[in-house]
């Protein structure tokens, strides 16, 4: 079945929750080591929301295959046109066009609120399923960054990689 993407609400936080968890503790998309509790995850997505990103879910056939958001790319004000998207798929549900519902929804909405670029940080450039997928939406590599963390044991080459969103850099935005 084709996934169904929407706004996460508060009943979605324990299953953000566990797959983030998951992620801290088996995988290499984050470089974060302790996984945050719930409370924590619903503070973050509130301040992503206040902010006006947006932080979405996916479902397969009724049950949590993902969720994405988007965030400020840097702090200064001249990175204010630029975001950063995050994605992360259940394990189980890989494969099954969550992943690009979900970027292809970020894309969508960050475009229509004025983001002009779109950075995905790719903690592990082993990870050929988030490369493929960024791709798949027009991202190309704009960076390569040989061992900038450690995590499990070894040292994680990362990659950053950009697509235009709307005009991109093309034409000036309405405020500048």
């Amino acid at each position: 079945m084709t996934p169904t993407v929407r706004d996460a609400a508060r009943d979605d936080m324990r299953a953000i929750t566990a797959l983030y968890a998951h992620e801290v503790l088996h995988g290499t998309a984050t470089y974060e080591r302790q996984p945050p509790d719930e409370a924590q995850m619903w503070y973050r997505h509130g301040e992503l929301v206040q902010a006006g990103f947006p932080y979405l879910v996916a479902s397969i056939d009724g049950a949590f295959a993902g969720y994405a958001y988007a965030s400020a790319y840097r702090a200064r004000a001249s990175y204010r046109w630029t975001c950063e998207c995050t994605v992360y798929v259940a394990p189980q549900l890989r494969g099954r066009g969550a992943g690009r519902a979900l970027l292809g929804a970020l894309v969508e909405r960050c475009t229509q609120r004025g983001w002009r670029q779109m950075i995905a940080v790719i903690g592990d450039e082993t990870n050929l399923a988030s490369v493929a997928l960024h791709q798949a939406l027009g991202f190309q590599k704009a960076g390569r960054f040989p061992g900038l963390g450690r995590k499990h044991g070894r040292w994680l080459d990362a990659l950053q990689l950009q697509r235009a969103l709307g005009d991109g850099a093309t034409t000036a935005p309405d405020e500048d």
